[in-house]
Protein backbone atom coordinates (compact mmCIF):
# COMPACT_ATOMS: atom_id res chain seq x y z
CA UNK A 1 0.00 0.00 0.00
CA UNK A 2 1.70 3.17 -1.21
CA UNK A 3 1.36 6.28 1.32
CA UNK A 4 1.73 9.98 -0.44
CA UNK A 5 3.63 12.82 2.43
CA UNK A 6 3.21 16.25 0.86
CA UNK A 7 5.30 19.22 2.81
CA UNK A 8 3.82 22.63 2.10
CA UNK A 9 6.11 25.75 2.88
CA UNK A 10 4.34 28.80 3.58
CA UNK A 11 4.94 32.35 3.28
CA UNK A 12 2.36 34.79 5.18
CA UNK A 13 3.45 38.25 5.14
CA UNK A 14 -0.07 40.06 5.60
CA UNK A 15 -0.27 37.95 9.44
CA UNK A 16 0.68 40.19 12.51
CA UNK A 17 -0.09 38.24 15.01
CA UNK A 18 -0.54 33.78 15.82
CA UNK A 19 -4.06 34.40 15.58
CA UNK A 20 -4.31 35.95 12.26
CA UNK A 21 -1.98 32.81 10.83
CA UNK A 22 -4.06 30.11 12.56
CA UNK A 23 -7.09 31.63 11.26
CA UNK A 24 -5.42 31.56 7.62
CA UNK A 25 -4.31 28.00 8.13
CA UNK A 26 -7.62 26.80 9.28
CA UNK A 27 -9.03 28.18 6.68
CA UNK A 28 -6.57 27.04 3.90
CA UNK A 29 -6.79 23.27 5.73
CA UNK A 30 -10.27 23.00 5.38
CA UNK A 31 -10.25 24.03 1.77
CA UNK A 32 -7.71 21.58 1.31
CA UNK A 33 -9.45 18.62 3.35
CA UNK A 34 -13.17 19.39 1.66
CA UNK A 35 -11.38 19.09 -1.92
CA UNK A 36 -9.10 15.96 -1.20
CA UNK A 37 -8.84 12.97 1.05
CA UNK A 38 -5.78 14.21 2.96
CA UNK A 39 -4.58 14.75 6.42
CA UNK A 40 -3.23 17.78 7.34
CA UNK A 41 -1.38 19.23 10.34
CA UNK A 42 1.29 22.12 10.74
CA UNK A 43 4.42 20.61 11.69
CA UNK A 44 6.79 23.68 12.10
CA UNK A 45 7.10 27.48 12.88
CA UNK A 46 4.16 27.31 14.94
CA UNK A 47 5.92 29.70 17.15
CA UNK A 48 6.28 32.23 13.73
CA UNK A 49 3.61 34.83 12.59
CA UNK A 50 4.20 34.88 8.94
CA UNK A 51 5.82 31.06 8.25
CA UNK A 52 4.40 27.98 8.50
CA UNK A 53 4.91 24.66 7.30
CA UNK A 54 1.71 21.73 6.98
CA UNK A 55 1.98 17.91 6.07
CA UNK A 56 -0.14 16.08 4.16
CA UNK A 57 -0.87 12.70 4.10
CA UNK A 58 -3.06 10.38 1.98
CA UNK A 59 -2.96 6.04 0.82
CA UNK A 60 -3.42 4.65 -2.02
CA UNK A 61 -4.40 1.33 -3.45
CA UNK A 62 -2.00 1.73 -6.10
CA UNK A 63 0.30 4.08 -7.34
CA UNK A 64 -0.53 5.81 -9.79
CA UNK A 65 -4.07 6.47 -8.46
CA UNK A 66 -1.76 8.23 -5.89
CA UNK A 67 0.50 9.83 -7.73
CA UNK A 68 -2.96 11.26 -9.79
CA UNK A 69 -4.29 12.04 -6.45
CA UNK A 70 -1.47 13.87 -5.52
CA UNK A 71 -1.27 15.88 -8.34
CA UNK A 72 -4.64 16.89 -7.44
CA UNK A 73 -3.97 17.96 -4.32
CA UNK A 74 -0.74 20.11 -5.12
CA UNK A 75 -2.45 21.91 -7.84
CA UNK A 76 -5.59 23.02 -5.94
CA UNK A 77 -2.94 24.26 -2.87
CA UNK A 78 -1.49 26.06 -5.39
CA UNK A 79 -4.78 27.35 -6.06
CA UNK A 80 -5.86 28.24 -2.68
CA UNK A 81 -2.47 29.66 -1.52
CA UNK A 82 -0.93 31.10 -4.81
CA UNK A 83 2.16 33.70 -4.09
CA UNK A 84 2.06 32.28 -0.39
CA UNK A 85 3.24 28.54 -1.62
CA UNK A 86 7.06 28.90 -0.93
CA UNK A 87 7.88 25.17 -1.84
CA UNK A 88 6.16 21.95 -1.91
CA UNK A 89 7.70 18.53 -2.00
CA UNK A 90 6.10 15.61 -2.65
CA UNK A 91 7.21 11.75 -1.58
CA UNK A 92 6.14 8.74 -1.86
CA UNK A 93 6.46 5.63 0.49
CA UNK A 94 5.78 1.81 -0.50
CA UNK A 95 4.46 -0.60 2.54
Amino acid sequence: MPIAYCVLELYLPYSQSLKEKRMVLRKTQDRLRARSNFSIAEVEYQDLWQRAKLAAVTVGADHATLERVTQQFVREAENILEDQLVDCQVSYIDT
